[in-house]
């Protein structure tokens, strides 16, 4: 079962188990219709929690899982990972791409130079950088905007890049 990684629980909000969320989703508080989430805990373990209540909270969001009703009981699903099964999220839109569907392409420049295949995504202050790497491990930080992204063609497994080889 392919689940896609859309959000990371944070450290507690309050003395009630509920705790911080950062959501990949836009906006972020889609991540609040999936009332069940598939938890990938800091030390490997897995759990599904049930959200109880969610709301937008500033940057971020906050949420109370069932199960979860203790400071130190959200305490310790700090750093969790939450996902999604694929087969729940909506179709991507035209020119609109999950990133996990990138993830493990190839990608050549505009001169047609084999830069590497995508490992994964960073989110910098300047939006989101798609980390290519070699096989010899170098890495190339591509930002991932339509300026430098210019062609994905998921059949052919290829990501065209406006980007320098060096």
């Amino acid at each position: 079962m392919a689940r896609i990684e859309l959000g990371r629980l944070g450290a507690p909000y309050g003395i009630r188990g509920w705790v911080h969320v950062d959501s990949y989703t836009d906006p972020p508080e889609g991540l609040l219709k999936y009332r069940e989430w598939a938890l990938r805990l800091a030390n490997g373990e897995r759990a599904t929690r049930r959200v109880a209540e969610g709301r937008r909270h500033g940057e971020r969001l906050v949420a109370q899982l069932e199960g979860v009703a203790s400071r130190e009981g959200a305490a310790a699903l700090t750093g969790a990972v939450i996902e999604i099964e694929r087969a729940a999220l909506p179709p991507a839109g035209q020119h609109e791409y999950y990133r996990a569907d990138l993830e493990g392409l190839a990608v050549r420049n505009l001169e047609g130079v084999a830069l590497g295949t995508v490992s994964h995504f960073v989110d910098a202050p300047a939006g989101a950088v798609m980390v290519v790497r070699e096989p010899d491990g170098r890495e190339h930080w591509v930002l991932a905007s339509p300026r430098h992204l210019r062609s994905i063609d998921l059949a052919a497994r290829l990501i065209v890049v406006d980007w320098p080889a060096e």
